[in-house]
Formats: structure tokens, sequence, C-alpha cells
């Protein structure tokens, strides 16, 4: 059986096993009212669904969760298909398919080549990991308007992946760019 984790260890970032299922922290509030007893109140996120809610844990009392049964194996990328995305463990060159609705909104990340972190849930692909930034080239974008400068506003630029940014308007189709996947902001030119 699992370590049970107590609630000081509730922290944001944190990953555990709640009814049977894999969580990931998005946010912990420790709250201590002075009367009654303290609560951490945690925001999270269903790792194998992507469904978020909140849940209160009480101090001093058993919290239910465990230290889930992850695994996180670096892969590089590969290819898509229709059926989804493939991707090669970088330790024993073997290809392992990961679903559409696993990778979800990290899609428009993912390039040839790029090395990230498949995360595995009871030997099963469940999320992966993405490094904090890519390096993407505009494929489209509205030209650049002479007089355009850095302190002006946005425009939206598609990626080779599809993935749509905002960027600065002195920005040019076919640059390259640097983009923190964490937010989906424009961060700089690429050399």
């Amino acid at each position: 059986m699992a370590r049970e984790l107590q609630t000081t260890e509730l922290k944001k970032g944190v990953r555990l096993e709640l009814d049977g299922k894999p969580y990931h922290i998005m946010k912990a509030d420790f709250t201590n009212p002075g009367k009654g007893s303290a609560f951490t109140i945690c925001k999270l996120k269903n790792l194998e669904t992507g469904a978020v809610f909140d849940r209160t844990f009480k101090s001093g009392v058993g919290t239910g969760v465990y230290e889930p049964d992850l695994e996180l194996l670096v892969v590089e990328y590969m290819y898509s298909d229709p059926d989804g995305f493939n991707f090669m463990d970088q330790a024993t060159f073997e290809s392992i398919h990961v679903s559409n609705d696993q990778v979800g909104d990290a899609a428009g990340y993912l390039q040839e080549g790029i090395k990230l972190d498949l995360l595995f849930y009871k030997g099963n692909p469940i999320a992966i990991d993405l490094p904090n930034f890519v390096v993407l080239k505009i494929a489209e974008t509205d030209p650049g308007l002479k007089g355009d400068t850095a302190q002006g506003g946005t425009k939206v630029a598609i990626m080779e992946t599809g993935l749509q940014v905002k960027v600065p308007l002195f920005i040019k189709e076919g640059e390259i760019i640097k983009i923190d996947t964490r937010t989906g902001d424009y961060i700089e030119r690429a050399k």
C-alpha cells in the first residue's frame, strides 16, 4: 500500500492519488481560523480526465490521499496519426502511443524531435509534461506595418503546429519565436 500523505505535504505541484485516481495540486491554501481546526483547501486536477475541483483537507486527520504509482519517462515526439501521438522512449527506443485526449492542448507545442516527459499511472500513459519553453516557426500572420514598435499592440500568429499565439506587431511570417508552454505567451524571437 502506498504511503498516506499528511496535510503539511499538500502543496502546489504535488501529485497524489485520491479515490484510486491520480491528481495534481494546482493550488493549495492553508487556513488556521484560530477557532476550530486548521485545514488546507486544494484545487485538484485529475491527470486522466483533466477535470478540476476543490477539496478541503482537515489538519491532524487522515487525508485519505496517497503517493501515486507514477512513472516519468523521457520521450521524443515522432509523429501524430488520427488516433493520437507517437513518442519514442529514449532509454529503450520503443514506440509509445498516446491518445489525443491525453495530449490535449499540448498538441500545439509538439514538433518532431522535441524531448519531453511522459507520465505513466499504473503502467499506462496518462499525460505529457512539456518543457517550459518551445521554439516554433510562424506559418501565418498579418504583415508588420512600418512604424510598428515593440511598445505597440499584438496580433495573432499561427505556428507551424497550428497553435495560435499573440505576438507583437513587428513579428513577421517565417520568424522563429520562443513560447512559454505554461501560459501560451510569446517570450522573444529565437536565434
